[in-house]
């Protein structure tokens, strides 16, 4: 058990008979006879619906363990992402539902940790770049444009949206959490 004052980013709770993964949390001390408060934004393991709720301090929680492996990717087909444990060898599919469009990101060989709580996957983090070539675009433009941006096609088949400059055969660097350009990476020809 832990009070609510102890809640911590990437914790897991019972709360209420349900089981939580803590985004984030904020505690705020009280002042005179006033008690403190933590207000704690939820996932709902069970539902994927987001809570935001403020608990008392001094409230207790069950804390859940939460486990983290390291999985090497394989393969996916439409739904469904294989990865293998390589201290177990074995083999775990998650829905690409769960993974969000990051998904489209993952290439054979690439190690990943996935949490899970009570034997369920939880969540996938990913690495918070990626590296990829631009294999489709229009030409670089050096005239002034409505938009800085144009689409972009990259190899793993994810379009995003890059500044003019940036030509087909281009590696660019992708933010993995906005999914957003970040740069164009410097490469020796």
């Amino acid at each position: 058990m832990i009070t609510a004052s102890q809640l911590r980013a990437g914790m897991a709770i019972k709360y209420e008979g349900q089981n939580y993964k803590v985004l984030a949390a904020d505690y705020h001390s009280g002042q005179g006879k006033m008690g403190g408060v933590t207000h704690a934004r939820l996932r709902n393991l069970s539902t994927a619906t987001f809570w935001e709720h403020s608990f008392r301090s001094g409230l207790k929680l069950e804390e859940i363990q939460v486990d983290r492996y390291s999985l090497e990717f394989l393969y996916a087909d439409a739904e469904q992402c294989c990865f293998l444990n390589p201290e177990s060898y074995e083999q775990i599919e998650i829905g690409k539902s769960l993974m969000g469009p990051q998904a489209g990101f993952l290439l054979p060989g690439m190690r990943v940790s996935v949490e899970f709580v009570e034997g369920r996957t939880v969540e996938v983090l990913f690495p918070e770049y990626v590296e990829v070539r631009v294999v489709d675009t229009y030409p670089p433009i050096h005239q002034q444009q409505d938009s800085p941006f144009k689409p972009a096609m990259l190899e793993n088949g994810v379009k995003i949206m890059v500044p003019l400059f940036v030509k087909t055969g281009d590696v660019i660097r992708v933010d993995l959490q906005a999914m957003k350009y970040m740069d164009r990476v410097k490469t020796d020809r």
